[in-house]
């Protein structure tokens, strides 16, 4: 597990100390070594973090004729097997890495060589013959990567911190990325926070040539055609499926173990990993003295059952401490506040261990979120249509717009307003709406006097819907899950395993993210998967007798602090400190008078805005690190 980074440009050198400066930034995902090729036109680097071939695995490499050179990030589980073909088609390795087989690969293959690699990567492969940049990011989006166009040429990185020290990004906030943040409290890629600046969408590459760039998508999630497999069949399948997934994640020449949250996933991914590790085998759990958030009980028994050496800490309620390291880390603003555990449990593991698994990937393969049930929408739905509609058309219709003019602020009326538009939805946009974070009615209120107020009425859960209504033949519970899949699991949960991990040089490795194993659950029938609508019915049939009956019987929690709680009590004060600020106020990128309001309601216990305040908070320490400072090197910022 590594960071990369690259200039390219379409004449001259490049400047040496701009790439060094780069590479800099990206120590913490590499901190054995460094690597550097500089050439005419293009420069790479690369920090590494030393996992298999120690002694001879650094970067860059080249192929036999020096023509191609490649700067890597991640891990190739079937490597193995790839250089044993690529050895009898007369290649020559000079390492035994995964990264050399990729570089020979794509001699043979060029862009078809994404369809043969099993694992999580983001790589970059200069051609000097061809002066041509090639980049590439896995399926799923495990691994991130950036770039930018410059009038030169293309520069990327693995995070966007390393590309702020180029001296050709300019740190101006695009506006779109910054709704985007307050719809979903992350921006899908390919935008970004700032102006310039892209990310590359999982499951794509890039090729560039001259100033010319083509991107293409070369992987996406199938559900049809259905498989035709008895319950029975379906079982089996899964668990000889998600076996050899654990088990090809399992090589490594440094210790290794396992994040065990209490619930299915992770307890499915340590029952497997006990199967295939003899001798110590490490588990790490994180709790909050707040009983009904606190999984330990739950993690301890599966510890016990698989006979593995358990590490538990206890989480308090330390923002100030931790907040800003984990800006830092994200780049951008984000507002999933199960960073702070995931943050904890990751530099507690790394005490002990260089390689993790996880239970990522579960949720979205296997029906495992309650919004998929199909009462969540319904009841709420039904609720709203029990007012009468005359009232509706009076209070929330759209000529009753003039009442929110004149009551902005209103509570009620928000509230009333969204339900009679909840309650004319549809079964898509009813399942994409609930999942927002500021819902639109909300979205009018909370820009600040510098952003364009057009911005406001734009549509932006449209990016999310889009995926909903793609492939007419997909079952409504299908849709549910493919637009998880492709949104939320790369926008929110991989982008915090891999920030938070790679923040202590931690690799994680997730087996319901292999995509052998995600594709064999998308084309199981609808009838077979999602029997009597019980969550994760058949991953729980197939784990039945391996995991803890308790396990299994548990209702899902998710791996959340009691955050709503923090920001009543002991986050109350620092939270109106840095939100109502002059600095914040100044800034303009916030509606001051909103945020008071959604505080002091937050505070008095009238409604919950534990999120909106969270992903506020990340917002300001992110403008606080990377806008107001020009100097990146000292890393976060004190607070």
């Amino acid at each position: 597990m590594c960071g990369i980074c690259g200039i390219v440009i379409k004449d001259g050198l490049v400047p040496a100390e701009d790439l060094h400066r780069m590479n800099s930034l990206l120590r913490h995902r590499g901190p054995n070594e460094e690597g550097y090729h500089l050439g005419s036109r293009v420069g790479l680097a690369h920090r590494r973090l030393s996992i298999i071939d120690l002694s001879t695995g650094q970067q860059p490499i080249y192929n036999e004729r020096r023509s191609l050179c490649i700067v890597f990030n991640g891990e190739i589980y079937n490597y193995r097997e790839l250089r044993k073909g690529l050895l009898v088609r007369g290649h020559r390795f000079t390492t035994n890495s995964d990264t050399e087989v990729i570089l020979h690969l794509f001699e043979d293959k060029e862009s078809d060589c994404l369809r043969f690699l099993r694992g999580m990567f983001a790589f970059a492969i200069w051609n000097e013959d061809t002066g041509e940049l090639f980049l590439a990011r896995d399926r799923i989006g495990k691994k991130p990567l950036y770039y930018a166009e410059i009038p030169q040429g293309i520069i990327f990185a693995s995070e966007m911190k390393a590309l702020l020290m180029h001296p050709r990004i300019s740190r101006q906030v695009d506006f779109h990325g910054l709704f985007n943040f307050f719809t979903f409290s992350y921006i899908p890629a390919p935008g970004t926070i700032l102006r310039g600046v892209s990310k590359l969408e999982p499951g794509h590459f890039l090729l560039w040539k001259d100033g010319r760039i083509i991107k293409r998508r070369y992987w996406t999630l199938d559900y049809e055609p259905k498989l035709r497999v008895s319950e029975e069949e379906a079982i089996e399948g899964i668990r000889d499926r998600l076996d050899d997934a654990v088990a090809v994640r399992l090589e490594s020449e440094v210790p290794l173990g396992c994040l065990l949250s209490g619930g299915v996933d992770s307890a499915a991914v340590t029952a497997n990993m006990r199967r295939h590790v003899t001798g110590d085998l490490y588990t790490f759990s994180i709790g909050f003295e707040e009983e009904d958030y606190n999984e330990l009980a739950l993690a301890r028994l599966v510890a016990e059952r698989f006979e593995t050496r358990q590490e538990e800490l206890i989480v308090k309620p330390n923002a100030v401490e931790v907040l800003p390291k984990i800006v830092w880390h994200f780049d951008e603003p984000f507002g999933d506040f199960s960073a702070i555990p995931t943050y904890y449990v990751a530099q507690m593991a790394r005490k002990k261990v260089t390689v993790v698994l996880n239970g990522d990937g579960g949720d979205e393969s296997f029906f495992g979120y309650t919004r998929y049930l199909p009462e969540s929408a319904a009841d709420v739905m039904s609720k709203w249509k029990m007012i009468p509609s005359f009232l509706r058309r009076f209070l929330i219709g759209p000529s009753a717009r003039g009442i929110h003019n004149v009551f902005p602020y209103s509570t009620v009326l928000q509230r009333l307003y969204f339900g009679n538009q909840f309650s004319l939805m549809g079964p898509d946009e009813t399942y994409v709406y609930g999942m927002l974070l500021f819902r639109p009615q909300m979205m009018r209120l909370i820009g600040g006097e510098a952003v364009p107020k057009d911005l406001c009425e734009k549509d932006y859960p449209s990016y999310m819907l889009d995926y909903m209504k793609e492939g007419s033949s997909l079952s409504f519970q299908d849709k549910m899950m493919r637009n998880d899949v492709m949104t939320y699991l790369p926008g929110d949960l991989l982008v915090k395993m891999d920030r938070m991990t790679m923040a202590h040089g931690l690799e994680a490795r997730s087996p319901f993210l292999d995509h052998i194993l995600m594709e064999y659950a998308a084309r199981l029938p609808t009838e077979v998967k999602f029997k009597d609508f019980s969550l994760k019915s058949l991953l729980k049939k197939a784990l039945r007798g391996v995991v803890p009956d308790q396990i299994l019987a548990g209702k899902k929690r998710g791996f959340t602090p009691p955050i709503e709680l923090w920001l009543k009590q002991d986050l109350q004060s620092f939270s109106k400190e840095i939100l109502l600020s002059p600095e914040t106020i100044t800034r303009g990128l916030v509606n001051h008078r909103y945020v008071r309001q959604l505080l002091r309601e937050h505070e008095i216990g009238r409604r919950a805005y534990h999120h909106q305040i969270w992903a506020l908070l990340n917002l300001e320490i992110w403008c606080r690190t990377f806008l107001d400072r020009t100097d990146l090197s000292t890393g976060p910022i004190t607070i």
